[in-house]
């Protein structure tokens, strides 16, 4: 098959395991509530780190960055490097905008970095330092995320810089996560304390 016929299922394929929220599949199999009900309202990894502690997050961001790796993995198996830009929007969105827990969900940043890690493997590891350095200094985990997302941006940008329709994929991506993080920001704004 061709590129251009498996691009609309590679798509939706990436989605749908975008979806697949793996924090709220594991609070209900702990008979826990929807992580989404408490601090944030999101279930993200920084969320369940607050609500069920360090083992169960760094369980959840395992299972979301290996997703994320495997769909980044046939992504550019089946569609290309230049194409996998798109398959990483589309698990970002999944994430996001589950077809199967409702919305929102996650703001994709451990997808973000799993979906990287195969193809930006330097970018990712700097995004981590980055993170770190900026969550010591400000103890605000949404600020660095949003280093993380800054850092591949910039990584995304260098290797995709001749090919439009990719760094095309990389900026809507990064914009997107930027704006789940907007309730974030917002409150750093008013200084009412950041979730």
């Amino acid at each position: 098959m061709t590129s251009a016929v498996l691009l609309p299922f590679g798509l939706l394929g990436a989605y749908v395991a975008g979806s697949i929220n793996f924090s709220i599949i594991l609070f209900r199999l702990l008979g826990r509530c929807d992580p989404r009900t408490r601090y944030s309202g999101n279930a993200g990894v920084t969320n369940v780190y607050r609500q069920a502690g360090l083992p169960l997050a760094a369980l959840v961001l395992t299972l979301d960055m290996g997703r994320a790796m495997v769909v980044a993995l046939l992504a550019e198996r089946l569609g290309g490097a230049s194409l996998a830009p798109w398959a990483g929007l589309a698990l970002i969105l999944g994430s996001h905008f589950s077809c199967f827990h409702g919305w929102p969900c996650g703001k994709g940043v451990a997808n973000y970095l799993g979906f990287y890690a195969l193809l930006l493997p330097l970018g990712v590891s700097l995004a981590l330092a980055v993170y770190l350095i900026i969550f010591l200094l400000t103890r605000i985990s949404f600020l660095g995320s949003c280093g993380i997302v800054a850092t591949l941006t910039a990584f995304g940008c260098a290797r995709w810089i001749h090919e439009p329709s990719a760094l095309a994929a990389v900026l809507i991506t990064s914009g997107s996560i930027l704006w789940f993080h907007r309730g974030n920001v917002a409150l750093l704004l008013h200084r009412k304390g950041v979730r």
